[in-house]
């Protein structure tokens, strides 16, 4: 079976060549950009990617692009910061010499962090399905943390995604700022709300569940780290869905205030 690698990217000069350097032995890489102003391009397309510039859309959307305009209907999805490791690679192409015995294959993913990999917490394994067959299986489309949606159950390879997140504890924080403020638009979108029990027991609960029962405590002073930031990243999804319930419920009553005003 061929494979073809899509790599969705913005600003990734950081990181694109090691990506692509890490798929180089798959039959074809695609990049698509979505406006990179800091060479990501050029860096790309000197790999011998195939690379084209689109619109934004979503990441979800972007990645159904990708897999889209392959020329072959086996997909690894990967990101800009994340790495095959030599013994992933090998069993990707094991995997695909034959006929699969599934259409789609999760993947363990350790991330690299503040000097070592982490293999506790919420972080790991932190299983991805990212090999698939693209006519059995598609992204879906939610604002943040989207994922591959199979037809059939998944399988499951043995060795790991490397993944470099975070430079440092400053970009962390940023991204987690990012991604809550979707996350808690796409949980307001679906109808989900909370309160100030919920904004007070959510991130405890996630602290003990990452620091004690999925051995934060054994990464030292980095596990910590971690548990604590994967807790605060709960508090601060509740804490911007809370804030939009309360905007809505403000601008509802504006909204009829105003009706009333008029029909007086």
């Amino acid at each position: 079976m061929k494979l073809t690698v899509t790599v969705i990217t913005r600003d990734e000069a950081r990181h694109i060549e090691a990506a692509l350097q890490s798929v180089a032995w798959a039959d074809e890489v695609i990049v698509v950009d979505s406006g990179s102003t800091d060479g990501t391009v050029s860096i790309a397309r000197r790999t011998a990617a195939r690379v084209e510039v689109r619109e934004w859309p979503g990441y979800g959307a972007q990645k159904n692009y990708a897999a889209e305009i392959a020329s072959n209907d086996w997909i690894l999805s990967l990101d800009a910061d994340e790495r095959v490791s030599p013994e992933l690679a090998a069993e990707i192409q094991e995997t695909l010499r034959g006929e699969p015995a599934h259409r789609g294959y999760r993947v363990p993913r350790v991330t690299w962090y503040l000097g070592r990999w982490i293999r506790s917490t919420d972080w790991y394994p932190d299983y991805q399905l990212r090999l698939y067959d693209r006519r059995e299986a598609r992204w879906n489309t939610r604002r943040v943390h989207e994922s591959v949606q199979a037809n059939r159950p998944p399988g499951v390879l043995r060795h790991e995604l490397q993944h470099y997140a975070y430079r440092d504890i400053s970009h962390h924080l940023a991204t987690i700022d990012r991604y809550t403020t979707l996350a808690a638009e796409q949980w307001l979108a679906e109808g989900r709300r909370t309160g100030g029990i919920g904004m007070f027991f959510h991130p405890r609960f996630a602290f003990l569940r990452n620091y004690i029962l999925r051995g934060g405590f054994r990464d030292g002073a980095a596990g910590l780290l971690v548990s604590r930031m994967n807790a605060y990243y709960v508090f601060l999804k509740l804490a911007k869905l809370w804030e939009l319930q309360q905007r809505a419920t403000s601008q509802s009553a504006i909204s009829n205030q105003q009706s009333t005003i008029h029909r007086g």
